[in-house]
């Protein structure tokens, strides 16, 4: 399940735009994998402060053994790491140290299971209502997602750190090896599998707690600006965030509903979905959760049902259905009927 979108950022530089890309497209493979699995859940471009600190996850996964730490990097060109763990990269046959995204994300884990910890009697149920459980026996890992243009250098890299790196289109695969999951009824009659595991509440709860904890940075900026700052176009008119997103097809796919701009449909049809937080009516992305339809809003990263009451009899008897890519309000009570994306 994907409880956050990645955050588009208004970016110009080269360097920041490839980085964007390059979260996007593990963002798509982790959609793919597990936008329908109810005991994974996927929180994107994750920003949050504890104890003085601040952290940003590119990919954080949340299963039923524990977590998955994913940092992504855009690397175009070869990547080497010495046996002291220092990283190299060539561009344009220059090269050039780079930070260890391996040691980034280590410290990332660190303070989001410090803070977890210290939040865990708000979180988690305690064992038999005696005994508080907490985070640290589950399972905790982390990855390094590089662009799949890379030329990895394996055969000098410390096994320790080749065995964290991958190509995004095989960090599925790692990911599935990593979770090990199983079906519950298999779970139940399994001696060797001894790993704590959180129950769908406590999954549920920890998904909940985070995204509560999410820092978004667009709405820090914003509110930080200058008045005239805040009229700020919407994302499909800006030609340089489009051309950075067209080359790769697939990414083209996912983000058609992310970036087609609502107003486009006919007059009898328009929308009657907004954000109910910042009343974004535009930039959203149609998800589906543990509880229907709903929209996940670009803008300020939260999330609002699309399900509506009947805007011609005002009855809450309403459901909505999906076609496709269409999604469709119906009143159960008139029989009113309204494409909504």
């Amino acid at each position: 399940m994907i409880l956050k979108t990645k955050t588009l950022q208004m970016t110009k530089t080269p360097q920041t735009i490839a980085g964007q890309k390059q979260e996007q497209d593990v963002a798509f493979f982790l959609r793919r994998a597990f936008k329908d699995h109810p005991e994974v859940l996927v929180i994107n471009d994750f920003k949050f402060s504890f104890n003085d600190e601040t952290a940003q996850i590119d990919h954080l996964i949340v299963y039923t053994y524990g977590f998955v730490l994913i940092e992504s990097k855009s690397i175009k060109g070869h990547v080497k790491v010495n046996n002291q763990g220092e990283w190299t990269r060539s561009y344009n046959s220059q090269w050039s140290g780079m930070s260890s995204p391996i040691k980034q994300v280590e410290l990332q884990q660190a303070l989001l299971k410090e803070m977890l910890m210290h939040h865990k009697s708000e979180i988690l149920s305690k064992l038999l209502g005696i005994k508080q459980q907490g985070f640290n026996g589950r399972c905790w890992h982390y990855l390094c997602a590089v662009s799949s243009n890379a030329v990895i250098d394996r055969k000098t890299m410390p096994k320790e750190i080749s065995d964290k790196l991958y190509k995004t289109e095989f960090l599925v695969d790692e990911l599935k090896n990593i979770m090990k999951l199983k079906h519950k009824l298999i779970r139940l009659v399994s001696v060797t599998d001894t790993r704590p595991d959180f129950s769908q509440q406590e999954l549920d709860s920890i998904g909940q707690f985070l995204i509560s904890q999410h820092i978004d940075s667009n709405i820090q900026q914003v509110d930080g600006a200058p008045a005239q700052l805040k009229q700020i176009q919407p994302i499909p008119k800006r030609p340089e965030l489009k051309s950075a997103l067209a080359p790769t097809n697939h990414l083209a796919q996912s983000n058609a509903t992310i970036l087609a701009p609502v107003a486009a449909l006919a007059p009898d049809q328009h929308p009657i979905l907004s954000c109910k937080y910042c009343g974004e009516s535009t930039l959203y992305t149609p998800m589906h959760g543990k509880f229907g339809y709903y929209i996940n809003c670009n803008q300020c990263s939260k999330n609002t049902s699309m399900k509506q009451p009947c805007p011609q009899c005002q009855s809450k008897n309403t459901k909505v259905t999906k076609r496709k890519e269409t999604y469709t309000l119906n009143c159960v009570d008139c029989g009113f009927e309204k494409q909504i994306i």
